[in-house]
């Protein structure tokens, strides 16, 4: 049995990165073809445009369809079999159905393991420079939030600013207030507020600070103050998807921060967090969809199989990105966004196995 395993292993995986390597190539073709006018227009560096783009593009991409990937492959490879009446074989010779799922649980776990470690540590790392390139040579990642931000930075004190302009990192209008049991006792207005990259502190520039002690209030008023805040530059304004260059343990950092600042857009980051444990898991699932579909002999062979096999995978990327779209907008919980078609194609799956003939 175990040159069984060592055969089913080796096609499993060899099918898994064939496919995937073509599909690469001929996305980064098209990509090429798609964003050569951009780097042409901003003068990018061929090594730039080939070591800190696409060589960087290639993990991202890699697991963006690794479930869907190892669903075909699957499919594939185990059609094959079937026609060949080599599973039939296999099951003939006193080795149970259940025996048989072991090598594909095996390859199936490789994958999920390699998802969960590109998503939550190395993607983040590539991503980094991948992005930088892009926001330098492509598109903008950063732009200004709305008028009127309002954030709390600790426990009953927070911060306003009229306006942040994120190439001078400076901000007009900037106040400081401070609650003691629902009582404020401090606030601090300023004409505007700039960012000492080299000190790592705040300029407060034409400042009023009021202080309440009881029914005494104090006015201190300056022309300039230094100060070290629990406030960066990057909470006054967007940097789409920055949750790209952050792994595990700084996502999580990020969202309690957020949460404690009462940023509105926290929930991006929470579903972020739950797609990167749940889509491994989903290469499981996959995996024995796919094993159970079409381990049986049928007419039509692999097309049939493949064609149904994909119908099944698109109705799970769109089942996500519905969930997704409830997380982010609506009221769904973003951990049950991310597993709700785990359990829904974890439950198919189960039937399929049920059905699959022994």
């Amino acid at each position: 049995m175990k040159k069984i395993d060592l055969y089913i292993i080796k096609k499993f995986l060899g099918t898994f990165f064939y496919a995937i390597s073509l599909l690469i190539v001929i996305v980064i073709i098209f990509d090429v073809s798609e964003n050569i006018d951009e780097f042409l227009e901003n003068d990018a560096p061929l090594n730039e445009i080939i070591f800190s783009y696409y060589f960087n593009f290639i993990p991202y991409f890699l697991n963006l369809f690794i479930y869907l990937f190892t669903f075909i492959s699957v499919i594939f490879f185990t059609s094959k079999l079937a026609s060949n009446t080599e599973i039939i074989a296999i099951l003939s010779s006193g080795i149970s159905f259940i025996r048989l799922l072991r090598p594909y649980f095996i390859s199936g776990l490789f994958l999920a393991l390699i998802s969960f470690y590109l998503a939550n540590f190395l993607i983040p790392k590539t991503n980094q420079k991948r992005r930088e390139f892009k926001d330098t040579y492509m598109e903008k990642l950063s732009k200004n939030k709305d008028k009127n931000i309002h954030l709390q930075i600790h426990q009953g004190t927070f911060v306003y600013v009229e306006r942040f302009d994120t190439k001078s990192l400076k901000g007009k209008k900037f106040t400081i207030e401070k609650f003691k049991d629902n009582k404020l006792y401090y606030k601090l207005r300023a004409k505007s507020i700039a960012w000492d990259s080299i000190s790592q502190k705040w300029q407060i520039n034409d400042y009023y600070i009021r202080t309440i002690n009881n029914t005494k209030e104090n006015l201190i008023k300056g022309k300039r103050i230094d100060t070290t805040l629990n406030l960066a530059p990057s909470d006054l304004y967007v940097e789409k998807e920055d949750f790209e260059e952050m792994d595990y343990w700084e996502l999580n950092r990020t969202i309690k921060s957020k949460k404690m600042k009462g940023a509105e857009n926290v929930k991006i980051y929470e579903v972020e967090k739950s797609k990167r444990v749940a889509s491994p898991f989903a290469t499981l699932v996959m995996t024995f969809i796919g094993m159970s579909l079409s381990c049986r002999k049928i007419r039509g062979g692999i097309g049939m199989h493949l064609g149904l096999g994909i119908a099944i995978a698109f109705a799970f990327i769109l089942f996500m990105q519905i969930s997704t779209v409830f997380a982010i907008s609506g009221n769904l919980p973003p951990y049950l966004s991310a597993w709700i078609p785990n359990i829904v194609f974890g439950i198919l799956g189960i039937f399929f196995l049920y059905t699959a003939p022994k």
